[in-house]
């Protein structure tokens, strides 16, 4: 994406915006408008502007607290007149397992703006995978995956079980827009003391069919049967019809696919219809009802007044009680803080003649210490002469000791580097015998080559045993010797498989090493993929070049550690 696309966070206050409720009636018809209601809420997620024609960028998915498990990834690209949308998530939990109405989950994108709009069913595999290639019209939005009855919905439920979240990798400016969308709450799609049996599922008929069935369902739970009869009738004849091809020897899949949604979408028009006239049919009762309120309301405010003008005349009274006792102990107290004052006083000066006593002793003290310190400052002066007299001899005499030390010293490193070269250049001569081996400045590197697996495996081949139970048998003879083997591979499939297999062929070498009797603690395995070329990948010499497992080879016998140069001179340098 280009750096002029911009990110949004659409964020609001989580929570749902309640309203006082009149009197509950008996009428079956009033709780069930009340069941159904969407909410007005927010979730703290991220929206993207994205710029026309700016070309792709990607977007991760991570679950919510109902579905933790759940993650995903889109990439999104602007094209003429429409963003295309390539989805893939994993992880993702039955529906089911939120309620009985829950057979799907839907894709939505959420603008800026609080609109919510439905881009597409995800449905979800054997695997718990799912993937879906969609297109929308909007620039700037957001995207959530909540579970659905069905996929025709209008408006999201608050069963959100994964939102997007920006990649690190993502670039551009954020920018804070308060925004707010409506949920359908959980178990909304059920009125209140409503029997609703579970869909059983059949693994013959497919997932539209029974979503058409909810459909139908829900809508005549909704009261679409009284409220939108015309549109519920022509459900239920739609639904009738989808049962027939349902029930036949041969089930046509397509044409029970295609009668399915149109039941779904017929079932969810009679929902809408019956919901908002049960709405508006119902609003005018509670006006009503809020008129007769008002009125009880205002004689009761008359009587409470009254009571509270009684009440506050009474407390007046007894603040004025209250405020003439109050001064009065106020004077008692002060009269108390006063004669405490004076004591106080007496008290200090009284201290301050003992300090005055104290201080004259103190600097008597002081005056014989003076003169203490004074004859033994003589006494350490002629012994501070005799004692540079005799460190001065000490120094010489350790002088000469440092002399000869150094010298002996110097020989010994002389012969410990002459040591490490000799036995550097021994199993760099060795180690060629068996393997490519070449001395750099952080140790001997064994050059190990792809010949040693299978292609596109990292199982030791038998003569690559053979081989390294050789070069075992040198290394075992140098127990303080430290093995470093690192992975590589050319650039042939994708970077996250080479970097899984150059991992694998530098732990199949060190697990064969262990079993060889190498130290576990000398070693160690890492793998680069194809990020560390020594040839072009462009050729088959040089992707053969590439593909290689190498063993570096220090430690102090030899003069160097891994990840520390030498101080000592190369060997092509060393006289």
């Amino acid at each position: 994406m280009k750096s002029s696309a911009m990110f949004l966070a659409v964020l609001a206050v989580v929570g749902v915006s309640t309203i006082a409720q009149a009197q509950t009636t008996n009428s079956e018809e009033h709780n069930r408008a009340q069941a159904y209601s969407a909410n007005t809420v927010s979730r703290t997620t991220r929206a993207v502007i994205y710029a026309h024609r700016s070309g792709a960028t990607k977007i991760d998915f991570e679950g919510t607290s109902l579905n933790p498990g759940a993650s995903g990834e889109a990439k999104v690209e602007s094209k003429r007149g429409a963003m295309e949308i390539e989805v893939e998530f994993k992880g993702l939990v039955n529906p089911t397992k939120f309620g009985t109405e829950y057979l799907t989950y839907v894709l939505w994108a959420i603008t800026p703006e609080g609109r919510a709009v439905n881009i597409g069913e995800v449905l979800v595999g054997s695997n718990h995978r799912s993937k879906l290639d969609v297109t929308t019209d909007l620039q700037a939005f957001a995207m959530i995956v909540t579970a659905e009855p069905y996929y025709a919905v209008r408006r999201p439920s608050n069963v959100v079980i994964v939102e997007n979240v920006i990649r690190p990798d993502t670039v551009g400016t954020t920018e804070a827009v308060d925004a707010s969308y409506e949920l359908i709450g959980l178990g909304g799609y059920i009125p209140t003391g409503y029997h609703f049996d579970p869909v059983v599922l059949n693994s013959k008929l497919p997932l539209e069919f029974f979503e058409a069935r909810n459909a139908v369902r829900i809508a005549k739970s909704e009261g679409a049967e009284t409220y939108a009869a015309s549109s519920y009738e022509k459900a239920v004849g739609q639904m009738n019809r989808a049962d027939e091809l349902g029930t036949r020897k041969h089930i046509d899949r397509k044409a029970l696919i295609s009668a399915s949604r149109e039941v779904v979408q017929t079932a969810d028009d009679s929902r809408e219809i019956s919901v908002k006239r049960m709405q508006e049919e119902f609003a005018k009762s509670d006006k009503d009802r809020e008129a007769g309120k008002l009125a009880n309301a205002v004689a009761s405010s008359k009587s409470e007044m009254r009571g509270r003008m009684n009440a506050e005349a009474a407390t007046a009274d007894a603040n004025r009680d209250r405020a003439v006792a109050n001064q009065a102990a106020a004077q008692a107290q002060q009269g108390q803080m006063t004669a405490q004052a004076e004591a106080d006083r007496n008290r200090a000066a009284a201290v301050d003649a003992n300090q005055a006593t104290a201080e004259a002793q103190r600097q008597q003290q002081n005056a014989q210490a003076e003169a203490d310190r004074n004859r033994a400052a003589a006494v350490d002066a002629n012994q501070a002469t005799a004692e540079a007299q005799q460190a001065q001899k000490d120094a010489e005499t350790e002088s000469a000791r440092s002399r000869l030390a150094a010298e002996a010293s110097d020989q010994h490193l002389k012969q410990a580097v002459r040591d490490q070269e000799e036995l550097r250049a021994k199993l760099l001569q060795q180690f060629s015998v068996i393997f490519a081996t070449r001395d750099t400045a952080r140790g001997l590197i064994v050059n190990l080559s792809d010949v040693l697996f299978d292609t596109g495996k990292s199982t030791l081949r038998s003569g690559a045993r053979e081989k390294l139970a050789k070069l075992s048998g040198i290394i075992l003879a140098y127990p303080d010797l430290r093995l470093s083997i690192e992975g590589n591979t050319d650039s042939v499939g994708s970077v996250a498989m080479n970097q899984t297999l150059s991992e694998q062929r530098a732990a199949s070498v060190l697990d064969y090493l262990v079993k060889e009797k190498i130290p576990v603690a000398s070693m160690t395995s890492q793998g680069f993929g194809e990020t560390q070329p020594v040839a072009s990948n462009d050729t088959a010499d040089g992707r053969q070049q590439n593909r290689r497992v190498e063993m570096v080879v220090s430690g102090e016998v030899i003069g160097t550690t891994i990840g520390i140069v030498s101080q000592t001179l190369p060997l092509s340098s060393r006289q």
